[in-house]
């Protein structure tokens, strides 16, 4: 059975995200998109659901945390190379994103990470295969 996950994060100007994470090369879903949400496409079966902060907050009872002040969340993304944790990195950078952490190079493993316009820290990592199978 396949389970898809749907990651909710506030933004405070969702054209502006919009506009970063396609820079960033990935799509919006136009069914789950308006004026309160974006619905962005990570794969098949995960999603970010980046919601005005009015509109989020219609979803809980606590205060939502300041991405630029707290770490609420790592949203962690396995990618199949280091040169597309370098590409896409990069590219998070170049559209506006802020580091977050150094690099993290331990041969079978490799991340680099950003932030985006509302301060969520976003991992993107690859670990050799052949390494996982020995552990």
């Amino acid at each position: 059975m396949s389970t898809k996950i749907f990651v909710n994060l506030p933004v405070k100007d969702l054209g502006k995200s919009i506009d970063f994470f396609t820079a960033l090369g990935f799509s919006f879903n136009p069914q789950f998109t308006d004026e309160n949400a974006g619905c962005l496409v990570i794969s098949d079966d995960i999603y970010a659901m980046l919601l005005v902060e009015s509109f989020f907050k219609s979803f809980t009872k606590k205060d939502i945390a300041d991405a630029t002040k707290t770490t609420e969340a790592i949203v962690a993304l396995g990618v199949e190379s280091r040169e597309r944790v370098d590409e896409l990195v990069d590219k998070a950078l170049a559209a506006g994103g802020l580091p977050s952490n150094d690099t993290n190079d331990q041969g079978f493993m490799y991340g680099r990470s950003f932030q985006d316009p509302d301060g969520h820290l976003w991992e993107v990592f690859y670990m050799d295969p052949a390494a996982v199978q020995q552990a």
